[in-house]
């Protein structure tokens, strides 16, 4: 759809007429018509170029030219607004069809990973019973020192040792398909070649019924942020620590240079046979603060009657 711009005009506006640009013509942009002897005054097209012109004052050709420019601006506008709308409508139905074919996909859900299987065999062993689209497993959690450890035992064999994973989801292309591999598949063997190292493992999947992998990344994410802000809390307390350490030295170390400093003019006034005017320095200040006793020994302290003289307010023999 082409932006039809208005004609613009200084006195009596008249009626666009169109020519055929074909044939090395431009259709008239602005036009204008001088009332008292009724000819055409100027006419400017749509690239710029004065058509047809008249005895008129320049203050009236400045103004038609800035409509001129005003009117083509708007139209460079629109048509940018317009490949703007048609790229979102094309982002749109791309989404909506993506959205589509998520809504077909369904997820599995593989309780415990055989050791030694990464992604890439499992693609390879559960991708003929059905097409899949992505899987995602979970490393397992092991300790600083335990990594230390193996990088280090692995440095010395001259490899490296295989990333263990404890669970795993498999996003297959239809619902119907990731149903009937979970109920195909299991509790049974893997089996395969008598080789291999997954011979005697089973498989642990189960189908989610309403599972979509949006829900799995939003939850991977979530725990993602809770964990750094975690660390967050935990930097930013261990910086209060030595920032208050750092301020405690400081201190320590200005107080030890004020009693050098002190005891080096003493020294030097005792040479000198003068008089000490240096005041004597008062011990620091230590401050102590009530400690309350446990119930127990308080209960131990008080006072208590003995049994003779109990039994013989009460009359007991």
């Amino acid at each position: 759809m082409k932006y039809e711009a208005p004609v613009f005009s200084i006195m009596v506006v008249e009626k666009e007429t169109r020519i055929n640009p074909r044939r090395g013509h431009f259709p008239p942009f602005c036009s204008s018509t001088d009332p008292a002897s009724g000819d055409r005054s100027i006419a400017i097209s749509s690239h710029g170029l004065l058509l047809s012109s008249s005895l008129f004052s320049a203050d009236c050709l400045h103004l038609l030219f800035q409509g001129f420019v005003l009117c083509k601006r708007m139209s460079e506008e629109h048509e940018e607004q317009e490949q703007v709308l048609f790229l979102d409508e094309g982002k749109k139905k791309k989404l909506k069809k993506e959205a589509e074919k998520a809504q077909k996909r369904g997820v599995c859900y593989i309780s415990r990973v055989p050791p030694g299987m990464d992604h890439v065999k499992l693609r390879q062993l559960i991708s003929q019973y059905g097409e899949i689209q992505r899987i995602y497993l979970v490393p397992q959690n092991s300790s600083s020192i335990d990594r230390v450890n193996d990088n280090n035992k692995s440095r010395k064999r001259g490899g490296g040792k295989a990333q263990a994973y404890s669970e795993g989801w498999v996003e297959f292309a239809s619902k119907s398909n990731a149903k009937r591999v979970a109920n195909l598949l299991n509790g049974e063997q893997i089996g395969g070649k008598k080789r291999s190292q997954f011979y005697y493992d089973h498989w642990n999947i189960k189908y989610l019924s309403k599972f979509k992998w949006d829900n799995l990344t939003e939850e991977i994410a979530y725990k993602k942020a809770i964990r750094e802000q975690k660390l967050a809390i935990e930097i930013s307390a261990a910086k209060r620590e030595r920032d208050f350490y750092l301020k405690k030295v400081d201190q320590s170390r200005a107080l030890s240079s004020i009693e050098e400093r002190m005891k080096k003019k003493q020294k030097v006034q005792q040479e000198s046979g003068g008089e000490l005017s240096v005041a004597p320095q008062k011990p620091p200040v230590c401050r102590q603060f009530p400690q309350k006793k446990p119930i127990a020994e308080r209960e131990r302290s008080k006072p208590q009657l003995s049994k003779d003289v109990l039994a013989g307010v009460f009359g007991g023999s």
